[in-house]
């Protein structure tokens, strides 16, 4: 599943020194051949305890985590929509990513300027919104001026359209992203074909300093970030990014112990990945063998064929059917077959939708 988030923010709100943590921490390449990275792509493993206890279970030759992709978003300045800065790279690269992290300064420190001269998360989500909302009217304008007059002559399906348009219309004009908007389903497939920028999902990833990583509950900039992300139901998630920085130059046990010390259960980067991946709707299933343990990514929904086919086609093509036991069951029996003892493995067929945590060996012939 390659669907990648990206990593925005305004200049010295500590979006670089992320994207540094998410590179030093990135996968282990021996696992993903024939996978060209661009400079600002990072890809890094999905943390999984699950996982762990499945090779503890099955004691394979190899386990292969899941993974994530991140992108470093080009940076932004005010009229980024016209073109200003690198603002139509900027919009290039927001229209490739599936969801949007926003990192957001909620830190003072006098030696590190800010682009507006003072600390103000608000203004800097504001800034980055309405860069999107104005490329996203002009979107709309444009298509108006093409189903209007369609519109007019009462055709029905531009009589539709048209409405879908004035409403988003007006919902920029009053700096609102699209995603503010509830859609019927309908609605949503025409809406998905404008490829809005405002209709991606977006994180917001609070910024504070190593001082208040433990006690942030009392950073007012914090607290003004999830009161905004409240309003157009998105999440916050807390982090440092230079303690981020430090952890991801450590091994497990190091990183570990380094927690501890801080008083922090998980990182804030593993925190990024968990809540960007479920952003996406991701969910992960497992194939478990002596040769391999093996975490995969699927979109919620998906019927066995499909997760079959994230694998390999051939398994889509000639899908018979899904051998599959629940994560807790198999760990309750201690093996497979044990759990088939049980009556806990199931044989499913091509419309069985996988869900999360489901061990599966498919069965095909082609």
């Amino acid at each position: 599943m390659a669907l990648t988030a990206g990593i925005v923010g305004l200049p010295n709100v500590g979006k670089s020194t992320l994207f540094n943590a998410i590179t030093q921490a990135g996968a282990e390449s021996a696992n993903y051949p024939f996978c060209t990275i661009d400079p600002n792509v990072g890809v890094v493993e999905v943390p999984d305890v699950r996982l762990n206890k499945l090779t503890e279970l099955v004691q394979p030759k190899k386990t292969v985590p899941t993974t994530f992709e991140f992108t470093d978003i080009a940076g932004i300045v005010k009229g980024a929509s016209k073109g200003e800065g690198l603002g139509n790279k900027f919009l290039s690269h927001i229209r490739q990513v599936d969801a949007i992290c926003h990192v957001v300064r909620c830190f003072a420190d006098e030696n590190i300027t800010h682009v507006s001269g003072k600390v103000d998360p608000i203004f800097d989500i504001e800034t980055i919104n309405l860069e999107l909302i104005l490329a996203d009217l002009e979107t709309v304008d444009k298509r108006i001026a093409k189903v209007e007059k369609l519109a007019k002559q009462k055709d029905k399906d531009a009589v539709s359209e048209f409405d879908i348009l004035s409403a988003l219309k007006e919902t920029f004009e009053k700096e609102l992203p699209a995603r503010s908007i509830e859609f019927t389903d309908e609605q949503l497939k025409i809406v998905k074909g404008y490829q809005l920028l405002t209709m991606k999902p977006v994180l917001y990833v609070a910024n504070v300093s190593e001082d208040e990583i433990t006690n942030y509950n009392d950073n007012e900039y914090v607290k003004q970030v999830q009161e905004f992300a409240a309003k157009e139901n998105s999440e916050v998630i807390v982090i440092c990014a230079k303690i981020e920085e430090e952890i991801a130059e450590l091994d497990a046990e190091e990183k570990e112990a380094f927690l501890q010390e801080l008083g922090i259960e998980e990182s804030g980067l593993d925190q990024l990945i968990r809540k960007a991946y479920h952003l996406l709707g991701l969910a992960t299933y497992f194939t478990a063998g002596v040769q391999e343990v093996r975490a995969w990514t699927f979109k919620k929904g998906m019927k066995a064929p499909q997760c079959a086919g994230i694998i390999h086609t051939d398994f889509e093509r000639g899908f018979i059917r899904a051998e599959t036991v629940l994560y807790d069951d198999l760990v309750k029996f201690g093996s497979m077959n044990a759990a088939r003892e049980a009556g806990k493995v199931r044989l499913e067929g091509k419309d069985y939708v996988v869900q999360d945590g489901d061990i599966m060996h498919f069965r095909f012939n082609v």
